[in-house]
């Protein structure tokens, strides 16, 4: 008998913000595959007799391939399991979700992907500003500040700096420097208001308001580590007035 994999969006951190439909498909798994960014106490709802696999990737650091983690949800799979595929945020963004669906389809396997909360939806609720304002942005640009080891951050920069609105970095502390760089030569201004969320809804949450033209001086002087978000935007004026 065939089975099915889930890749279900985990949410931030808090376990809490995982959706309804999330949590049932969990409480009914067979094998889980979880990511470093999902919140263990969400393992606590899985079935005690299913299968836990801790496939996480952090930076410089890989438990698992990629291709490795396609081939396990393939078999499992195959083998009439209910497989659930646990990923911190929202899978649809920067999740490589792509390719997992991409395999299971290759191989005629039954999937569905629920949703989940992203991060940046999250910074922007526990910053107390909103992503989009009509008086400061009415669009909103995600980009990766990941970067190929050994190359460059290859980023339209001047075109991001022209279009405006809320840019929103997804994994860009270790590149804060090219970003930084690039978005100032491509004309932005450096008073623009930074948001820095560490580990966003997590109880080791911290939240730095900045500038464009200090944020790589704040990233240092608060010792900030992965995961970070970053927002750069006008929305951010009202968290930049709300600690002055």
């Amino acid at each position: 008998m065939a089975g099915k994999v889930y890749i279900v969006g985990a949410g931030p951190g808090d376990p809490e913000l995982i959706t309804v439909k999330g949590l049932r498909l969990l409480r009914k798994a067979q094998v889980v595959l979880y990511d470093h960014l999902v919140h263990t106490s969400l393992l606590k709802e899985v079935p005690p007799e299913a299968r836990r696999v801790f496939v996480g990737k952090v930076a410089g650091h890989h438990s698992m391939k990629q291709e490795k983690i396609n081939r396990l949800l393939v078999e499992n799979a195959q083998m009439g399991f209910t497989v659930v595929r646990l990923k911190g945020g929202d899978p649809f963004i920067f999740g490589r979700v792509g390719e997992e669906m991409e395999y299971l389809e290759a191989h005629g396997v039954p999937y569905e992907v629920v949703p989940g909360v992203t991060a940046a939806s999250a910074a922007a609720s526990v910053g107390r500003f909103a992503l989009t304002h009509r008086h400061h942005a009415s669009l909103i640009t995600f980009v990766t500040g990941h970067r190929r080891e050994g190359k460059p951050l290859d980023l339209p920069f001047h075109l991001l700096a022209r279009l405006g609105g809320t840019l929103v970095v997804y994994m860009g502390l270790g590149t804060l420097e090219w970003l930084q760089k690039g978005l100032l030569e491509g004309g932005m201004d450096p008073a623009l208001p930074v948001f820095l969320a560490h580990r966003v809804t997590w109880p080791q949450e911290r939240l730095v308001v900045t500038t464009l033209g200090g944020m790589v001086e704040a990233r240092d002087r608060e010792r900030l580590t992965p995961p970070v978000l970053v927002v750069v935007g006008g929305v951010v004026q009202k968290r930049l007035n709300h600690v002055r």
